[in-house]
């Protein structure tokens, strides 16, 4: 741009600044027409009072202040917070939180711009948003069909890492398939509530308790798992729930509090058919053995595990489970009949301030073949660059407590027999036959 062009254009800026305005709110992005939107459907869910983001942004009083950092994080793809690589493996995921690009870069052109107003009459209606306490899944699924709470546990103010393992009926008469679980920290102790896991118990033959399948896993930022219609994660009837909460004291006391997982259930009269059902489970795939590793201060660490199995199988959802110091997790898998390896997710950008359960659009789930193997790869940072990290001069070894390290990743498998599998590959080749074809291109 000329010396005459930049100094036209701060004239007009000076002396006619309605003028001015009209013509950015008409060249570039506007808080009201555009960027609110985004906020709104993106950042407010968060980013309001009573909820756990930093700063309210419901309001262009309360964003412009922020616009620069909101310009930074939202660049960076560092918020909204859901890491996961955009440019390679499954792109298709279920409640999926990134920013598209197209949204990122109006952003960015807003904020570049002086992040203009605009007019208030492009501004959207407020949006009403679930309290901490409403279920997540309720907006699109109603209430849940069954909730089991913990026994009550009185969770300090301050202290080290404590467990909670309750036992207790699970309340569950008749054997149904799930549809979606969500598990859920009372609001008061959300910050407290590290992780909260939870399985079945059944009776043997011999009248025995046993363990049974898992139930669910809840790390903090997780929002709840839904089984693809046609798999079935199925529930015990008269049985029993064993539960592993694991507290980490935030400054707040919370007496009696408890945790509950809400379950919904297909309807097998009307949208769910038996006959065709694959089992599946929700497993934790330990790397390197889940435990025989050390990171030595200032340094970093890559683990790496491998799962076959002597069946198919199709992997509904991957979610990443490290501690502090993880930074990154890949999962591939391993053709051995071609040698070929292929990555099927990556988070390149992880932090254990938001553990997601990133789950596969129908029909675009990995379809893992028999005797294929699954490897996960974990990185770690003990060093001053982590900002997670609490001190790179500890070493830290694998174990149960906050500031220890675990390495394994929370998989949904569906269990298929041989013709389920060329079923659901047919299927698939069919569809991408028709998208080839219907973009111009031949099969």
């Amino acid at each position: 741009m000329t010396y005459k062009k930049v100094l036209g254009a701060f004239l007009v800026s000076v002396l006619f600044p309605a003028l001015s305005s009209a013509q950015d709110a008409a060249e570039h992005p506007t808080y009201a027409k555009e960027v609110s939107r985004i906020i709104q459907e993106n950042c407010q869910v968060c980013h309001r009072p009573g909820q756990i983001g930093p700063m309210s942004l419901t309001s262009y009083e309360e964003v412009r202040p922020w616009a620069p950092l909101i310009q930074l994080k939202v660049a960076a793809r560092e918020m909204p917070p859901y890491h996961y690589d955009t440019d390679v493996g499954v792109q298709q995921l279920k409640n999926d939180w990134r920013l598209s690009q197209e949204e990122i870069d109006t952003i960015v052109d807003w904020v570049n711009s002086g992040s203009p107003f605009g007019n208030p009459e492009d501004l959207p209606p407020a949006r009403q948003y679930p309290n901490m306490d409403d279920w997540q899944f309720a907006a699109e699924l109603g209430p849940p069909d069954h909730t089991i709470k913990t026994d009550p546990w009185d969770v300090p103010a301050d202290g080290q890492d404590l467990w909670w393992k309750p036992v207790v009926d699970s309340g569950i008469t008749e054997s149904r398939c799930i549809k979606a679980v969500e598990t859920r920290p009372s609001a008061a102790a959300i910050g407290s509530t590290h992780h909260a896991n939870s399985h079945f118990k059944v009776q043997n033959a011999d009248g025995k308790w046993v363990d049974g399948d898992r139930l669910s896993e809840f790390a903090i930022g997780k929002l709840g798992e839904k089984v693809p219609k046609g798999a079935c994660r199925r529930v015990p009837a008269n049985s029993k729930v064993e539960w592993e909460v694991h507290y980490y004291p935030k400054g707040v006391a919370v007496p009696n509090d408890q945790v509950t997982v809400g379950i919904w259930f297909y309807d097998e009269e009307d949208d769910f058919v038996e006959d065709e059902s694959y089992p599946q489970d929700l497993r934790a795939y330990i790397l390197n053995g889940g435990g025989d590793y050390m990171i030595p201060p200032h340094s970093t660490l890559m683990t790496q595990g491998f799962r076959s199995f002597d069946h198919p199988v199709r992997i509904d959802s991957w979610q990443p489970h490290m501690h502090l110091r993880g930074v990154a997790m890949k999962m591939e898998v391993f053709y051995p009949e071609t040698g070929r390896t292929e990555v099927l997710s990556q988070s390149s950008n992880w932090t254990s301030a938001w553990n997601h359960s990133h789950t596969y659009e129908e029909g675009f789930q990995p379809l893992i073949p028999a005797g294929a193997t699954i490897i996960l790869t974990g990185w770690y940072d003990n060093t001053e660059n982590n900002p997670m990290n609490p001190d790179p001069d500890q070493w830290v070894g694998a174990g149960q407590r906050t500031t220890d390290e675990m390495s394994h990743a929370w998989i949904a498998v569906s269990h298929l027999d041989q013709a389920a599998y060329e079923k659901l590959l047919a299927e698939r080749k069919a569809r991408d036959s028709k998208t080839v074809a219907s973009l111009g291109g031949q099969d």
